[in-house]
C-alpha cells in the first residue's frame, strides 16, 4: 500500500491509509491507547483498541494502517490542522523502537543545555521550531534561485581547494600528500574565481557558496558559513544594487517576510557613523521589532584603507605598510579617488566603490565594483607595502587575466545564515544551521577537531610540535 502523508488524510475520510512517522506523544487509557503520529507535514491522532499501540514509546518510528474517521464535534482539536479527523488503527509495525531520549524534543529547546543540543542535534532538529527553520531556509534558497534565473544568471561552482591569498581573515590550510611541505587553502570566499569568471565571459554568475574562515567566533559568525555569491559584468554600482535589492526583497516576501520599506534607503558611511555610531544599524521602531519587520538599508562610500589594528594578527600580516583594506583588496576606488589611489597619496581619503546591505543591526551582505585594470589592483597591494615579487606571488594570476580582456564588473556576497536568522526571528546563527559548531569551534555530534593517526601524519610529512 502506498504511503499517505498526514496532511493528505484530510481528503481521505473513510479510506484505509498507510501512515509512517514518529510517535509524538502517547496517552494510554487502558482499553484505548491514543498517540499523535508525526511526519514532515504534521500530526494526526491515532486510536488503538484491544491493546493496539500500548507497547509504543515516544519518538519510536512506526507504520500504521487504518481508516480515517471524522472526530466527534466535542473531541475536535482546533489547534491542529488535522484536529477534525483521526485514524483508527487496524494494524501497525514498529520500524525502530526508541530508547529513552538523552534530551527532550518537545518545546522549543531553549531551556536545554547547548552542548547537549549539539551533541544530539539529530534529536534537536525534530522540534517543530527547528523543522520550520530548516524548511524556511530551503524555501528562501528556492525563492532566491527563482529570482536569479529570471535575471539570466548562470550558476557556477568554484573549487574548495585553492591557494592561500589575502582576503581579510586567516585561512584554514590543507596539506598536500603529493606535494610534501605544500598546502591548499579552503576558500574564504569565491572572490577571485568569480572575478575570473567575468574574464571568461560568464557575465552574470551566482553560487550558493560554502566559505570557511578562521575567525573569532560569536553568535552571528562561525568558521563555516554560506553566502549567495554573485557577480555581474558591465554594470554600474547603482545598477548592481538595484538588481540585488529586487532579488532580496522579492525572495523575502515570497517566504512571508515583512519589509519596513519597499525601497531600501541609501546612506553614506560617514552619515551612518554620525547618525547611528556604526555602519551596521537598526532602523526599526519598538513596534516593528516586536512584529519581526525587516529594515534593509544600503551603506555606501566606504574608506578604502584603514590603519592596521596591531592587536589583529591577520591585519598586521596583510598591512605591511601600516595600512590595510577595510573590506577586500579587489575593490575599485570611486572615480574621484582613482588618481590618489594610483599615486599612493591621501590614502586615508581614498573612497572605494563598496556597498554593504544592512538589516536590523546586522551586515546582511557586502560587495563592490571591482578593480579590473591590473595597475589599479597592483597599486592596492603596493599601498599595503607589498613588493613586486610578493604581489606576483600572491595575485599574479589575477594580474595576468586582467591583461587579457576582463570587462568592468562588480558583485556582492549575501550572508544566507544571517538572513535566515533574521527571517526566523532568531538571534543566533546556530539556530539556522543544521549542524553548527559550538562557541569553541567543535563540531556537532562528531568530535572534531580531533587527533589523527601517526600514519596519516607521516604520510603527509607532518610532525606535531
Amino acid at each position: 500500500m502506498h504511503r499517505t502523508l498526514v496532511l493528505d488524510t484530510l481528503a481521505q475520510i473513510g479510506q484505509t491509509v498507510r501512515l509512517c512517522g514518529w510517535v509524538d506523544s502517547k496517552r494510554d487509557h487502558g482499553k484505548v491507547t491514543f498517540i499523535d503520529l508525526r511526519d514532515r507535514t504534521g500530526k494526526i491522532q491515532a486510536v488503538g483498541i484491544q491493546g493496539k499501540l500500548s507497547d509504543l514509546s515516544t519518538e519510536s518510528v512506526v507504520e500504521l494502517i487504518g481508516v480515517i474517521n471524522q472526530r466527534q464535534e466535542k473531541s475536535v482539536n482546533p489547534n491542529l490542522p488535522t484536529g477534525s479527523i483521526e485514524i483508527f488503527v487496524e494494524s501497525y509495525q514498529i520500524l525502530n523502537k526508541s530508547a529513552e531520549l538523552p534530551i527532550l524534543v518537545e518545546g522549543d529547546g531553549r531551556e536545554v543545555n547547548e552542548e547537549m543540543r549539539l551533541k544530539y542535534r539529530y534529536l534537536d532538529l525534530r522540534r517543530e521550531r527547528m523543522q520550520k527553520i530548516v524548511r524556511l531556509r530551503s524555501k528562501f534558497y528556492q525563492a532566491l534561485r527563482e529570482q536569479l534565473e529570471k535575471k539570466d544568471f548562470t550558476e557556477v561552482e568554484t573549487p574548495m581547494l585553492t591557494k592561500s591569498t589575502k582576503e581579510g581573515a586567516r585561512d584554514f590550510i590543507v596539506p598536500s600528500r603529493f606535494n610534501p611541505g605544500k598546502f591548499y587553502a579552503l576558500p574564504q570566499s569565491p572572490q577571485q574565481y568569480k572575478q575570473l569568471l567575468m574574464t571568461a565571459g560568464v557575465e552574470n554568475y551566482y553560487q550558493f557558496a560554502r566559505c570557511i574562515r578562521d575567525e573569532d567566533l560569536r553568535a552571528d559568525r562561525g568558521f563555516e558559513f554560506t553566502q549567495l555569491d554573485l557577480e555581474m559584468s558591465f554594470v554600474t554600482q547603482e545598477e548592481l544594487m538595484a538588481h540585488v535589492e529586487e532579488i532580496v526583497k522579492n525572495a523575502v516576501k515570497k517566504v512571508g517576510g515583512q519589509l519596513q520599506q519597499e525601497n531600501f534607503p541609501v546612506i553614506n558611511y560617514e552619515d551612518a557613523i554620525a547618525q547611528h555610531g556604526a555602519d551596521k544599524f537598526d532602523l526599526r521602531s519598538q513596534e516593528e521589532k516586536a512584529a519581526g519587520v525587516l529594515a534593509f538599508a544600503w551603506v555606501v562610500r566606504f574608506p578604502f584603507f584603514k590603519k592596521v589594528d596591531k592587536k589583529d594578527i591577520a591585519e598586521v600580516r596583510d598591512g605591511k605598510s601600516g595600512w590595510t583594506f577595510t573590506h577586500n583588496p579587489f575593490s575599485r576606488p570611486i572615480d574621484e579617488s582613482l588618481a590618489d589611489h594610483l599615486a599612493g597619496e591621501n590614502i586615508d581619503k581614498i573612497i572605494t566603490a563598496q556597498y554593504d546591505l544592512v538589516c536590523n543591526g546586522y551586515e546582511a551582505g557586502g560587495g563592490s565594483i571591482r578593480a579590473h585594470e591590473p595597475e589599479v589592483l597592483k597599486q592596492t597591494f603596493k599601498i599595503m607595502g607589498y613588493s613586486d615579487q610578493e604581489i606576483e606571488a600572491s595575485i599574479g594570476h589575477m594580474l595576468e587575466a586582467f591583461k587579457l580582456g576582463t570587462p568592468p564588473h562588480g558583485g556582492i556576497a549575501l550572508g544566507l545564515d544571517r538572513l535566515v536568522m533574521l527571517l526566523a526571528g532568531e538571534t543566533s546563527l546556530k539556530e539556522t544551521i543544521a549542524f553548527p559548531m559550538n562557541s569553541t569551534g567543535h563540531t556537532s555530534i562528531m568530535e572534531a577537531p580531533s587527533e589523527v593517526s601517526v600514519e596519516q601524519l607521516k604520510e603527509l610529512g607532518i610532525k606535531v610540535a
